[in-house]
């Protein structure tokens, strides 16, 4: 199974694919448009990058609140979920993303990025940051086949993180 994780913004989409193994993330690029409205070319290239890759399923990140609930923000990646689900026929599982943007700076950071690169890089490194963290709690939830739960669930489910 090949997974393809987006970290949904206003006017970017940050992408990762993880190999079929589900062990090695690793981003691909940051979809950019003008406008937050302007989805179609978006959702084109999504297309594209699934076709390119072979992917199997999406990971969405959803930007829940601090304290778990939904604003504006996860509702707009709802639905923009429930337009991947209908454009591509893939199972969407949204996971929340609290942090990832967080995360994904601090390893640049540490990793010695300018911070001119990181301003540009940052959503492609946050889905990578969602998409590790929805495969470690995938592993952590799995069976004894290994099956990964998510895998299994058309219409995908919100997963906290660990």
């Amino acid at each position: 199974m090949k997974i393809l994780a987006l970290d949904y913004g206003a006017k970017t989409v940050g992408a990762a694919v993880c190999d079929t193994s589900l062990r090695v993330v690793q981003g691909i690029e940051v979809i950019r448009r003008d406008r937050e409205n302007k989805i179609r070319k978006t959702l084109v290239r999504i297309e594209e990058l699934i076709g390119e890759y072979g992917i199997d399923m999406i990971v969405l990140g959803l930007p829940l609140n601090m304290d778990g609930s939904t604003g504006e923000r996860a509702g707009r990646s709802e639905e923009f979920a429930e337009l991947l689900r209908r454009r591509t026929g893939l199972s969407v599982c949204l996971h929340d993303e609290r942090l990832s943007s967080v995360e994904a700076d601090e390893r640049m950071k540490a990793a010695g990025v300018p911070a001119e690169k990181r301003k540009m890089l940052i959503d492609m490194v946050a889905a990578e940051v969602i998409l590790e963290d929805y495969l470690a709690s995938q592993q952590a939830a799995a069976g004894e086949d290994g099956t990964l739960p998510g895998a299994a669930q058309p219409e995908g489910e919100s997963h906290g993180r660990i």
